[in-house]
């Protein structure tokens, strides 16, 4: 599969085509969670599967990004896209007519493997389809609406919810969907469909990665519940581990992989792909860590959570063009430096709650981190692939977006650990401050301090214990929030020590 790169109207009608298909796939989660509580009433599913939801789609994703490579050597970019999008419109379809959950669950399935595929092919369409010079700004159309899909999520699904029905959360993938398969059938260009491909196609490779990927997600879905001790999750972590172990050996040992992994050799790609890792993990957490802190602690609704977090895919627009200027002209190793070290300041500034704290007090941290969410998207991505082979792009590509969402996926265990650890602790110490009467600790909480000043003398009743019970628990959840906030942080800052090891590029952008 070889095309001449050209930026033509008809490439960049086809190539916006394919990124409307990938802004509806990442679109999809976050409004769908949105509405899981409406779902459930309506179809009355058991609280204890509502997870299943998004964990079967989640599932088929991460799988279907993996092969992304395989499927678009054997099926060619334009094909694979127009059966990925279509694929994804007859399943969201299929969500909107489901009556029952195992229907539901069973289309979410389809749904998550055709938008698992139309990721990667995007940022594969980057280099594959556009001359040098025109990369950046392909890279950053792609980019911004990556990185705003999960942001405006919580506006749209909860628009919906309160304006018309959960069915409207699937019906809106339909006239979209149409649109994008028709135009981007007929303007992106053709290849042939390589069935060598699919008789050299490792069966083993197939199952051991599918096994390796399902068993992880289902392992994360369920240690912050259950312990990370758990029998069922050591098992199914093992088993995760046993089985990417075999598919690497098989993979690295076989003439035709399934996954090309001999890619890791290049040292650039490497540090972009723990790079995309990190981002995964701050930009899947923060989109977690706001809605949990707004519902919770604030008390919002969906609507009212989403109209928050819009300064982030605000701020994220804003600086785009700037981003796509400033990539022309510095060394992507320190443009990517300066954006993660940006990064976790705007994730640190955040650690900093109180359950007093709202749209004003979270306004500059969601600046900070929108304005840095382009520069830690758009370099690391030009530092993994800007220097590859076109026929190395697509298995580059596939890895490089699925080491994004692996480190969503752990981020969100992680959170929810801290969050499930911390937070009774939390709450012991603030009991503990207010017996002894300590005001810093009673402001914190939101006790009228006259009230609080007046009972210090005396210790709290039972009666006193019972009303301030809900005040204490969110501000034990708040301390916990701030605690994963500054984990995250940590952790951004530390994918700083991978640059050094990041090579110059030898790639020109031009002006």
């Amino acid at each position: 599969m070889t095309f001449t790169p050209q930026s033509t109207d008809r490439t960049w009608i086809g190539f916006a085509m394919m990124c409307v298909g990938m802004f509806m796939a990442i679109l999809d989660i976050q409004i769908v969670a949105t509405s899981l509580p409406t779902m459930q009433d309506a179809l009355g599913i058991a609280p204890d599967k509502m997870s299943w939801i998004q964990t079967a789609y989640l599932i088929a994703e991460v799988i279907a990004i993996a092969l992304t490579g395989f499927l678009t050597r054997l099926l060619g970019m334009r094909r694979l896209f127009v059966l990925a999008i279509t694929v994804f419109t007859l399943a969201s379809l299929g969500c909107a007519a489901s009556n029952s959950f195992a229907a539901l669950v069973s289309w979410r399935v389809f749904q998550g493997f055709a938008g698992g595929t139309l990721i990667p092919a995007v940022f594969s369409a980057v280099f594959l389809l556009f001359p040098v010079p025109r990369q950046a700004l392909a890279t950053m159309l792609a980019g911004v609406l990556a990185v705003l899909a999960p942001t405006v999520g919580p506006v749209v699904g909860g628009w919906i919810t309160q304006t018309y029905s959960w069915h409207w959360l699937f019906l809106i993938n339909i006239v979209p969907g149409i649109v994008a398969a028709s135009v981007a059938g007929i303007l992106l260009p053709r290849s042939h469909v390589q069935w060598q491909e699919a008789i050299t196609l490792d069966g083993w490779s197939l199952a051991l990665v599918a096994l390796s990927l399902s068993t992880l997600e289902i392992a994360l879905k369920e240690a912050p519940g259950r312990g990370w001790a758990s029998p069922l999750v050591l098992g199914l972590l093992l088993i995760s581990a046993s089985s990417m172990l075999s598919f690497v050996q098989r993979c690295l040992q076989s003439s035709r992989p399934l996954v090309e992994l001999k890619t890791f050799a290049d040292r650039n790609f490497t540090v972009g792909c723990i790079l995309s890792f990190v981002l995964g993990l701050g930009l899947f957490g923060s989109v977690y860590l706001m809605p949990v802190f707004l519902a919770f602690v604030r008390g919002h609704n969906a609507l009212e959570i989403g109209m928050i977090m819009l300064v982030t895919g605000v701020a994220q627009l804003a600086i785009a063009p700037v981003a796509v200027t400033l990539e022309r002209r510095i060394d992507v190793r320190l443009l990517t430096a300066a954006g993660f070290a940006l990064f976790a300041l705007g994730l640190g500034m955040s650690a900093f709650q109180t359950p007093q704290t709202d749209h004003d007090g979270m306004f500059w941290p969601q600046v900070v981190r929108g304005a840095a969410i382009m520069l830690c998207l758009l370099p690391p991505t030009r530092l993994a692939l800007g220097a590859l082979q076109a026929s190395q792009v697509p298995d580059a590509s596939g890895l490089f977006n699925l080491m994004r969402n692996l480190g969503g996926a752990i981020g969100l265990a992680l959170i929810d650990t801290v969050i499930y650890s911390r937070a009774p602790m939390h709450g012991a110490d603030i009991r503990q401050k207010l017996m002894a009467g300590d005001v810093a600790t009673a402001s914190f909480v939101g006790i009228p301090l006259d009230m609080f000043t007046a009972q210090r003398s005396s210790p709290l009743d039972a009666t006193s214990q019972m009303l301030l019970q809900p005040l204490i628990e969110k501000a034990a959840l708040t301390q916990s929030i701030n605690d994963a906030w500054g984990v995250l942080a940590i952790l951004t800052v530390m994918a700083l020590a991978c640059l050094p090891f990041a090579k110059p590029s030898s790639i020109k952008l031009g002006h």
